[in-house]
């Protein structure tokens, strides 16, 4: 199909920035609202849909991602004053609900409908980012987003009746509500409400306030914030016996964190509320620090202190120059992610090759069992109380999507018993795997998992390589729409685990950060070259795909490497590294990215960034770009000057597409149709253009399309290689 790109407006748009000139012809697409802005995105849908609905593999592919995504599905449970909750889909839902039950069995078998946020919008669209319930379970504080977006409005429900009470608190984002010991209020963190026209300007600054039910929003009593300094964000922790109120408060998404506490009392109302005098528990900004629980003034925390990868010590809050005890000291190869607190015990979350697994030690620290459970898995919640003897575990691996298990530690060791899934499932191909690793540009070894069908032959297939490395985040073993369908269908997935993310410790994310970005480029482009050299697939076969920060990683690789990759994914990305800081809650990564405005971090942003590395006269792999149109995390101005300059730039044969999802932003609370509907036509666009066999396809999809109900998964997974130490 020959492509006739819409011919959009070049204006005449500099900067001159750090004594460099920068142009930026589609400055005008910042404005996702003008009248230019909206004819742009309306003339790259007019060329896109139809171009993406005549592709062989688009209507197969619909149909398994279709089945995958609408499958019957719930959560991991949870537990409070004695009546049960879990999140749940029928399948043919576009939101989860909300569900109860006055006992585990009367959830599992006949739950009642809490909340239904299906029933708050007619196009699907309103979905619950966050549901906290009470301590006693009295009311469920819950947050409600639309169309995509990054601000929550949150109400409050009451439990027993599902009534809502007046309150409703808007303009408040990233934290979710946290209750305080009495029920009479929670805690929040909200921003001044923005202008009609700042839907992408840069957020102020934040605050942390206590809202009193019943009470008028305005009046709610601040607790903390930083207005000199809007980029620090705080998250609240009380403790169960209601003795403390922690926070943990960092400069954007920096990981390293201060931790401060408050005692709480009881006022004169009889009421829970904050102490005016906080305690510098850690006041320095050097390390992580999340908290796990307290015992009476002691304070456990899971610090990367004098440990990169993690240890739980206790700290005397009465007595804070004293040392900090070692309760789980260091471990000299994995990483202790998350601790949970239960009833004597503490559920350590480890995390070894990235694949988690879970110990359960006593509160000294002794261990007490390691509970046998899928492998390698990564685990979604731990769902625990202080002091309850049931933990609720949610569990998924590349093969299976949602697994959830009860522990009991009344008797100390754990009983483990997995609860009953939503469905039958459905049988999908068999499948392999292996830990492989490749070398990047400075000798580092870069472990990548490598998945196909193991009733195919060996020798090079289509590949999807997916990679994410940044801000601390891991990437671990995680059952995918987007990736089964691409198994199922025939083709090799190949999932790296790349310098800038969480999978290995501090060291590992510091080594992918700031000025040390392009190792993190140059660990994909060595997976690339692994896969090549060892037969797993060709240049002429090999897909890339990344999301957010993933689809930075995909810009970079096409404009550095555009002869390595056959097709290219790049969805909701950061791709215009010298603006990114002025939009929403972008000056929030300048701790990971570094700072246009600073002049030695401008000189290794412009060095990368996609947008400004695009060249007239290149050949380009074949390229869909998704986001969309209000997208207020990452602002669709990103993918849409990015898509313009690359369909102008564009010299080679391959084609440059971009599918803007309008009433959609980043991608949480998509409605799973839509959801499926972008992955079937990501996965299309690769197919085409790596020459992936569509005859293994059509009898699963086939199958699915006949109105299978049953919860669908890959089948059992064959380790075939053992998973090697952790990379140097």
């Amino acid at each position: 199909m020959i492509l006739h790109y819409p011919p959009p407006d070049r204006d005449v748009t500099t900067d001159v920035l750090h004594g460099v000139v920068v142009t930026d012809p589609y400055r005008y697409l910042e404005d996702p609202d003008a009248k230019r802005t909206r004819a742009f995105v309306q003339a790259q849908n007019d060329l896109s849909r139809p171009y993406l609905a005549a592709l062989p593999a688009a209507a197969p592919l619909l149909a398994l991602t279709t089945a995958l995504l609408t499958a019957p599905r719930h959560g991991v449970p949870w537990e409070r004053g004695g009546r049960y909750f879990m999140i749940a889909n029928p399948g043919e839902l576009d939101q989860d609900r909300l569900m109860t039950g006055e006992s585990l069995d009367a959830l599992l078998q006949g739950p009642t409908v809490l909340l239904d946020p299906n029933e708050l919008s007619s196009d699907g669209t309103v979905a619950m980012l966050a549901a906290r319930v009470s301590p006693q379970g009295t009311y469920v504080a819950y947050a409600l987003s639309e169309a995509g977006s990054d601000w929550r409005t949150i109400r409050v429900r009451r439990t027993a009746t599902g009534e809502d009470l007046a309150d409703e608190l808007r303009w408040t984002k990233w934290v979710d509500p946290t209750w305080l010991p009495d029920e009479s209020g929670f805690l929040y963190w909200r921003y001044p409400e923005p202008a009609a026209a700042q839907f992408t300007a840069a957020m102020g600054a934040g605050e942390l306030v206590l809202h009193r039910l019943g009470d008028d929003p305005a009046s709610d009593d601040l607790v903390w914030s930083r207005p000199d300094a809007h980029e620090w964000i705080a998250s609240p922790w009380v403790a169960a016996d209601g003795a403390w109120l922690v926070l943990i408060a960092s400069p954007g998404t920096d990981s390293r964190t201060i931790v401060q506490a408050w005692r709480l009392v009881v006022d004169r109302t009889g009421r829970c509320t904050v102490d005016a005098d906080p305690i510098a528990v850690v006041d320095d900004l050097a390390d992580a620090h999340n908290v796990v629980a307290s015992d009476g003034d002691t304070l456990f925390l899971r610090t990367e202190r004098d440990a990169p990868r993690g240890r739980l010590v206790a700290v005397d809050l009465a007595a804070l120059d004293l040392p900090w005890t070692d309760v789980i000291a260091r471990h000299a190869t994995d990483v202790l992610v998350d601790i949970s607190p239960a009833a004597g015990v503490f559920v350590l979350l480890w995390s070894s090759d990235a694949a988690h697994r879970i110990e359960i030690v006593d509160r000294a620290g002794r261990s007490v069992g390691w509970p046998e459970l899928p492998a390698p898995m990564s685990v979604t919640a731990i769902n625990t109380r202080d002091r309850g003897a049931e933990i609720f575990i949610g569990v998924t691996t590349f093969t299976r999507p949602s697994l959830a298990y009860r522990l009991d530690v009344t008797d100390g060791a754990p009983a483990v018993s997995a609860l009953p899934p939503a469905a039958a499932e459905v049988e999908l191909p068999e499948v392999t795997f292996e830990r492989r690793r490749a070398v990047s540009a400075d000798g580092t070894l870069v472990p990548m998992s490598v998945l196909r069908r193991v009733d195919l032959p060996d020798g090079p297939r289509p590949t999807l390589l997916y990679g994410y490395g940044g801000f601390d985040i891991p990437v671990l073993p995680a059952f995918s729409a987007l990736f089964a369908g691409w198994v199922a269908a025939g083709g090799v997935l190949a999932v790296a685990n790349l310098r800038g993310g969480g999978e290995f410790g501090a060291d590992w994310h510091r080594g992918g950060m700031l000025h040390r970005k392009q190792n993190v480029f140059d660990d994909l482009f060595g997976c690339a070259h692994a896969l090549i050299d060892s037969g797993v697939s060709t240049a002429a076969q090999l897909a890339v795909h990344g999301r957010s920060n993933g689809g930075l990683l995909v810009g970079a690789a096409i404009t550095q490497h555009p002869e390595l990759f056959a097709a290219a994914l790049p969805t909701v990305g950061v791709l215009d590294m010298l603006r990114f800081h002025l939009f929403t809650i972008g000056w929030a990564w300048t701790t990971d990215y570094g700072s246009p405005d600073d002049a030695d971090d401008f000189a290794v942003l412009h060095a990368y960034s996609p947008l400004h590395r695009l060249a007239p006269g290149t050949s380009y792999p074949p390229t869909l770009i998704c986001t969309g149109d209000h997208d207020d995390r990452v602002v669709p101005a990103h993918s849409l000057k990015f898509g313009a300059e690359l369909q102008h730039c564009q010299s080679g044969p391959g084609p440059v597409l971009l599918r803007v999802d309008t009433r959609a932003g980043h991608g949480m609370g998509k409605p799973a149709r839509a959801l499926a509907a972008e992955y079937a036509d990501q996965l299309a666009f690769a197919a085409e253009n790596t020459g992936l066999d569509l005859n293994l396809l059509s009898p699963i999809a086939a199958h699915l399309s006949r109105g299978s109900t049953s919860t669908a998964r890959l089948n059992s997974l064959t380790p075939v290689t053992p998973v090697p130490s952790e990379p140097t």
